[in-house]
């Protein structure tokens, strides 16, 4: 069923686009102001995912300049360490998809330029271009959210829990092997429990007016104790436990021995036809449960010879929704534009995913951030497993994070 109305639904959008410009691949309003690319050819990088929608985007963008696109197929894993290698020597492509949490280290490293987008900004949820903002200046076209959130076994909990004591009894209540399912591991897993960390009020980094972060540590102080504190009586009643590994907590919640499961659109297809709800992480320290968004987008190479032309295809060819929601139908992401993310919200799983996004935080791409994992995870599995005074190693990670940060 959700294929068939986002199908239905993109077609609905490409006829729209279709009226209003002529043809669905090429916007009108650029047909007198598109630049001449004759003689000149884009490279685009690209993963298997976002292959065939960078493709057809690239067709309608041919047409209008005369430029030729050459897509370039790469591993995903294998795109950030190439375009960091390649493009300081000019070699590389024009333009390369990547993840917002990139930026800190393509900007240290000189490799890539800002783009402008103009008028075109306010057409995209505002978290998507925050998350591509540094200093000021937005150095990615964004295409996709992604988030996690509570899912909910409706059949096991009808009404979404407002706090994380209403979920844990709802789970009780439902009389299942787990009251709620939250992958944990030896190693800890940060990602996951940061908006129960933020429920405390204790943020990872400062952040700026703008959204933007400031290397200054904020994940200390009174709200940090307080949250490894929490972790620590949460570990002790059983409701957290470093025994439940991803895959457990997918195949447990897939069995229905748990109503509720904190995760992402990643897991949905492990669920079958499990009738599901998508809710807002409830809060365990009375502050909103925030968690860390994911931007998925596009960033253009500071050695490009075709800046020009590599701005136009991005602003004008990917930003639209026809572009956009076809990099939904192949990733299973909420879109970054607002008129596509309207269209896909037509499913209530997008919708819910979405809804939680829209006050989520972005991902901290300062360079900084690779200090923090390090010790992040494995002192929450410590303290949940009861190993170590949840205050005191609380401190000490923070010493340590500060030590090695500087």
């Amino acid at each position: 069923m959700r294929r068939s109305i986002l199908t239905a639904a993109a077609l609905t959008a490409t006829l729209a686009l279709a009226a209003c410009s002529g043809g669905a691949d090429e916007p009108a309003a650029e047909e007198s102001t598109a630049p001449d690319g004759a003689g000149a050819t884009l490279t685009v990088w690209v993963d298997e995912t976002r292959q065939a929608a960078v493709e057809d985007a690239a067709a309608g963008f041919e047409e209008a300049t005369g430029a030729k696109v050459e897509v370039v197929l790469k591993n995903f894993e294998d795109i950030r360490p190439d375009f960091l290698a390649q493009v300081p020597t000019g070699k590389g492509p024009d333009i390369t998809v990547g993840a917002h949490d990139w930026l800190g280290e393509l900007t240290t490293n000189g490799v890539v330029a800002p783009i402008e987008l103009g008028d075109t900004a306010d057409a995209f949820e505002p978290v998507s271009v925050s998350a591509f903002t540094q200093d000021g200046q937005v150095y990615g076209l964004p295409y996709a959210v992604e988030n996690i959130a509570l899912i909910r076994n409706t059949e096991l909990a009808p009404e979404a829990p407002a706090t994380w004591d209403d979920a844990i009894a709802a789970g009780k209540d439902a009389g299942t092997k787990y009251p709620l399912l939250i992958q944990t591991s030896t190693e800890g897993d940060p990602y996951t429990f940061y908006p129960l960390q933020t429920s405390f009020g204790a943020p990872v980094f400062e952040q700026n007016e703008d959204g933007s972060y400031k290397p200054e540590l904020a994940l200390g102080g009174e709200g940090g104790t307080a949250f490894a504190e929490w972790l620590a009586e949460q570990g002790e009643a059983g409701n957290l436990s470093t025994d439940v590994t991803y895959d457990i907590a997918l195949a447990a919640f897939a069995k229905g021995e748990s109503p509720f499961i904190v995760g992402g659109p990643w897991m949905l297809e492990s669920f079958g036809d499990l009738d599901l709800a998508i809710d807002p992480i409830p809060s365990a320290g009375g502050e909103p449960a925030r968690p860390f968004v994911g931007v998925a987008g596009f960033y253009v190479s500071a050695q490009s010879e075709n800046a020009l032309l590599a701005n136009d295809f991005l602003v004008n060819y990917m930003a639209t929704p026809e572009a956009q929601l076809a990099l939904y139908e192949a990733g299973d992401r909420p879109p970054a534009l607002i008129e596509a993310a309207d269209t896909a919200s037509e499913d209530p799983i997008t919708a819910g995913f979405r809804a939680v996004g829209a006050d989520a935080v972005p991902m901290p791409s300062l360079p900084e951030m690779g200090a923090v994992w390090a010790y992040w995870g494995v002192t929450e599995a410590a303290i949940v497993s009861g190993k170590s005074d949840p205050a005191k190693a609380w401190d000490k990670m923070v010493a340590d994070i500060q030590g090695e940060i500087g």
